[in-house]
């Protein structure tokens, strides 16, 4: 299996309700590795990156979702769309590449459960 190399922004959300986000760019990123081992990854690399201030850090986050691909539309949700849950959100068998993620995707990272409860209640507290 070759090793495709893509470069991809993820956007660690830490509240949807005050859109509290952050984004972080990873370059050279194996596209044909599993979903299960880029959340390893991720799981491992924020939690002691250097410049993420500690709420970011320390937060325990369990879900991939597309949210922008390279020349395509985007949402106008400021943080993540709430609509094709089953099409956008990784599943941790595919690997990045089946899964729909190619060179300059953009994705956010959460909560699943905070996730749900926004969606059932989208209002933004600003």
């Amino acid at each position: 299996m070759s090793s495709e190399k893509i470069t991809v922004t993820v956007r660690l959300v830490r509240s949807f309700e005050h859109r509290n986000f952050k984004p972080v760019v990873y370059h050279d990123v194996n596209a044909n590795q599993s979903v299960k081992e880029f959340l390893s990854f991720l799981q491992n690399d924020v939690s002691s990156k250097p410049g993420l201030p500690p709420p970011f850090r320390k937060y325990r986050y369990d879900t991939l979702k597309i949210i922008h691909q390279a020349h395509g539309a985007k949402t106008n949700d400021l943080v993540v769309s709430l609509d094709n849950d089953d099409q956008l959100i990784l599943k941790e068998t595919s690997t990045l590449k089946e899964a729909g993620v190619a060179h300059e995707t953009e994705m956010a990272y959460f909560k699943k459960e905070d996730y749900e409860t926004y969606k059932m209640n989208p209002v933004v507290i600003w």
